[in-house]
């Protein structure tokens, strides 16, 4: 469970005196306990598939505003979400790599029917349903209308 492995890594941080991977792991025990005390949430605590939601809103948030504050040239304020973004994907499975995606996409693509790019939501729906956590909605959009404009599938 999540929860308890953050709690560990918490004791660790504080441990080791490191803020950041403190202040990162904070904000995804505080996300936890949110969800966990929404309401119509479950007396189980949250499944696995809705820790992994959680996590990757929280990678997505920190990549949006490292993003920012590159356009702002706030190193320093890109630098920490960068820094936390790292410790978050620590507890996200394994990215797949470029190659692998684009394997993925193109037997989800050929599964659906897919023949060019107005199918791009019918075939997103699907890729994010079975890509998830293993790559980023955006990449997987990316990949997807370069594939889907390929008129040699």
């Amino acid at each position: 469970m999540l929860k308890t492995t953050i709690d560990a890594a918490i004791k660790q941080a504080m441990l080791a005196k490191d803020k950041v991977r403190l202040t990162a792991l904070r904000s995804i025990k505080s996300q936890i306990m949110l969800a966990e005390t929404a309401d119509g949430a479950s007396a189980d605590g949250l499944t696995p598939e809705a820790e992994l939601k959680l996590l990757n809103k929280s990678a997505k948030q920190r990549r949006d505003a490292a993003a920012i504050y590159k356009e702002q040239f706030r190193s320093d304020l890109e630098e920490t979400e960068l820094a936390e973004l790292a410790i978050i994907e620590e507890f996200l499975p394994a990215q797949l790599s470029e190659a692998a995606l684009v394997e993925r996409l193109v037997h989800i693509i050929q599964r659906v029917g897919a023949t060019g790019p107005s199918d791009l939501g019918k075939v997103m729906g699907v890729a994010a349903r079975e890509l998830s956590g293993q790559a980023d909605g955006k990449r997987i959009s990316d990949v997807l209308s370069h594939l889907l404009n390929n008129t040699n599938l």
